[in-house]
């Protein structure tokens, strides 16, 4: 039998799943993969084992609990003043993940170009390339990520269908402000360009600083996709729901598609999220200062380490500069280094680029742990010269 060639030839497992099996068989300290190790709020999972007894365990609808879009559309008009139509606007999903690539291949055709803000989440180029586009990685400027905005001028074509934006930025932490998205509807307001925003860590955000969704701006309302995940609002990203916001003629395209990806989510997870929220609205006013007191004690206690940094300000992962203790060793292998020789598992800042800078001496961490965690994080480090 003649087996096929495969659809994505190039990728093999993700670097989360390399990195976390690593931590496994070495027995490491693994702050490699962003999950926290700490419990959900106890009343979320009570309210979770309540909806299961009360029978709240056959399919919901495949567009979601209606409760739940009814409070993600409050959420929406709290911060951005924007009125949304939970019915026809909001879409719960499994997860984000398949919310990004559900909305790749409703609007994404073969040929289409694609512009994907390098280091980015590494979903989206497989997503792209199985929808037969073409992926245009434009790479972020050090030391602070930033958009070069000429960059994106030049790269824009006459083939160019959705460009991903990704605020707050997994794996740097950075932000978009007001003025880039300004400026990024100056550049688009003139073609058909689908914008599809990642805005996962929406409530994870530091300094006072505030997040700028895509739906803040009305100018970008009719041609916006927004994705966001209950699961790391929640300290659940296990429990795989997040939620797709757009304008009903994008949203019908995108029901379209992830109808057949994947026909609903978990029905009482759902029931018990949107109970959590109506009765623990404290829980999300409260998640940033929740996660800049972690930050903010572990880079304190990173100080007196050879590592350096720049506060994230948002997410809940930090990057850390080696280049003055091994700079002879690429990212990849600085991160085999750590997990070997001192049992602390990290991830690579290349495994998020296309085509990786040669001179990048970052590793990716995650401070969403326990404070027992973060002391043996820092313990470690601090011995690394």
């Amino acid at each position: 039998m003649h087996i096929p060639e495969p659809k994505l030839p190039q990728q093999g497992t993700t670097i989360f799943s390399v990195m976390s099996a690593l931590a496994q068989r070495l027995n490491a300290l693994n702050l490699s993969q962003g999950f926290p190790d700490f419990a959900a709020p106890p009343q979320l999972l009570e309210y979770l084992a309540k909806a299961t007894l009360d029978g709240h365990n056959q399919y919901p609808s495949g567009d979601g609990l209606l409760k739940l879009r009814e409070q993600v559309a409050q959420i929406f008009h709290h911060r951005d003043q924007v009125h949304l139509d939970p019915i026809s606007e909001i879409t719960v999903t499994a997860g984000a993940t398949i919310a990004l690539h559900s909305a790749i291949q409703a609007f994404v055709h073969a040929g289409d170009e694609v512009i994907v803000f390098d280091p980015s989440y590494d979903s989206y180029g497989p997503a792209i390339q199985l929808a037969q586009g073409v992926s245009k990685h434009i790479s972020l400027k050090s030391p602070d990520f930033h958009v070069d905005w000429q960059q994106v001028k030049d790269t824009i074509t006459s083939k160019t269908r959705m460009i991903i934006v990704n605020t707050p930025h997994n794996p740097t932490g950075a932000i978009w402000s007001k003025e880039d998205w300004q400026t990024l509807i100056e550049l688009i307001q003139d073609t058909q360009i689908i914008v599809l925003s990642d805005e996962v860590y929406e409530h994870i955000i530091f300094d006072k600083q505030r997040h700028y969704s895509a739906f803040s701006f009305e100018a970008l309302r009719n041609r916006s996709l927004v994705v966001g995940s209950f699961g790391k609002t929640f300290h659940v990203t296990g429990w795989k729901t997040g939620y797709c916001v757009g304008s009903s003629h994008l949203m019908q395209q995108f029901r379209q598609v992830y109808q057949f990806a994947c026909f609903c989510g978990v029905s009482p997870v759902q029931v018990a999220l949107s109970q959590f929220i109506e009765h623990c609205p404290e829980h999300i006013e409260n998640l940033a200062s929740f996660y800049q007191n972690k930050r903010d004690y572990f880079i304190n206690g990173l100080k007196e380490t050879s590592f350096k940094l720049k506060p994230t300000q948002g997410t809940y992962f930090q990057l850390l500069d080696y280049s003055s203790i091994r700079p002879d060793l690429s990212d990849y292998e600085m991160c085999q280094y750590l997990a070997h020789e001192y049992k602390i598992v990290t991830i690579p800042l290349s495994a998020f680029y296309k085509m990786p800078p040669q001179s990048s001496r970052l590793v990716r961490l995650c401070f969403a742990k326990k404070q027992t965690t973060l002391d043996q994080a820092i313990h470690i480090l601090e011995k690394i010269k």
